[in-house]
């Protein structure tokens, strides 16, 4: 065989390369949570790092004498994501400045920490650190530490918030995490600053911010009357008098309240029922089933995971590949159009309709 040949397919068979990042920032479900879906990240592991027990498990450094924290490990393509955008993910999903712990979760191992491997990420760790510090006058406790041995958490801390998004939704609300990072960081709540990036070769995207659900006297004053009673009260609009039940355009329809993705145009179909349908959603994560009796009979009522919003119902008397039929309240919905989705922070969505 031709040896540049054979060197081509080489490397075209080559694994992508991959590096390692580990931080701890209190609760692991919600460090771990923050990374799922960054385009780059191949997979974020909950565990532990930082002390002497060795194989420790959650009972034992919940008693804090093992010296772990409680650490996401992000295994990452550096040609896809840097390991600064990695940190400013951190950033924004913690409160830097609190000393015991992340909001209503204290104690030794929920504290903070970047645990940095070479050189490089250390110089990135303490740049980043020293931002924060100069931006808001006082002081970060944070430490930036040498990473050692991580040891994987119990399997069913691993992907906690998508195996059980409402119970994870109702802890992280009544923790007051959310709360906090919004009175810190404003808008950057949540949010990854792709903008600060350098050195990629590859293509990253801009990420939406999952809002956190604001008051009522708020939703009142930043919804229409209509939206707030099908979001907040269970309401239904009328049928063939909605805003999206007869929409043809390319793009994705996100939550109004929080502005998680809940359906994509390309699974949207005429039910000839005069609301918006669809065969399934677009991140099935951000959509929970309650049953329905409020009509004397059962139904499955559809709610977004964040939000909480009522979105409507699902049917199972849909069109193939899934069977179902998602009737949802155009109310209960945005609608993001292919070619504004890169500007408004959903960028990872445009291969959804680059595929045939």
């Amino acid at each position: 065989m031709n040896i540049a040949l054979l060197l081509a397919l080489t490397t075209a068979l080559a694994p992508a390369p991959r590096d390692t990042a580990t931080f701890a920032g209190g609760c692991f479900w919600t460090m771990e949570h923050a990374y799922d879906d960054l385009p780059g990240v191949i997979s974020a592991t909950s565990g532990f790092m930082g002390g002497t027990t060795k194989n420790p498990s959650y009972e034992q450094v919940v008693e804090g004498n093992t010296g772990h924290l409680e650490s996401v490990q992000v295994i990452y393509d550096p040609a896809k994501i840097s390991f600064e955008t990695l940190l400013w993910a951190y950033w924004h999903n913690i409160d830097p400045f609190q000393a015991d712990g992340q909001a209503c979760d204290t104690g030794p191992n929920y504290h903070t920490a970047v645990f940095v491997r070479g050189p490089e990420q250390r110089r990135a760790a303490s740049a980043t650190r020293q931002e924060i510090i100069e931006r808001f006058h006082k002081d970060v406790a944070t430490q930036i530490l040498t990473a050692g041995p991580f040891y994987p958490a119990e399997e069913y801390h691993q992907d906690y918030a998508k195996k059980n998004p409402e119970r994870y939704g109702m802890y992280r609300a009544g923790c007051g995490r959310d709360r906090r990072l919004q009175a810190i960081w404003g808008d950057e709540a949540g949010k990854v600053s792709i903008s600060r990036t350098t050195g990629l070769t590859g293509v990253t995207h801009a990420m939406y911010t999952t809002k956190p659900k604001p008051s009522d006297a708020e939703l009142r004053r930043e919804l229409t009357q209509l939206q707030y009673e099908v979001t907040q009260h269970e309401g239904t609009e009328r049928p063939f008098a909605n805003e999206y039940w007869d929409n043809h355009n390319d793009g994705i329809y996100v939550d109004v309240v929080s502005g998680e993705p809940l359906f994509s145009s390309r699974d949207k179909y005429d039910s000839q029922t005069g609301w918006p349908s669809f065969t399934r959603p677009l991140e099935p994560k951000n959509i929970k089933e309650n049953t329905d009796r409020s009509l004397f009979m059962d139904r499955t009522e559809v709610r977004s995971a964040h939000a909480d919003s009522h979105l409507g119902h699902v049917f199972p008397d849909g069109p193939k590949p899934t069977g179902l039929r998602y009737c949802i309240n155009s109310a209960s919905l945005r609608f993001i159009p292919v070619d504004s989705l890169e500007a408004e922070g959903y960028g990872q969505y445009l291969a959804v309709f680059q595929k045939k």
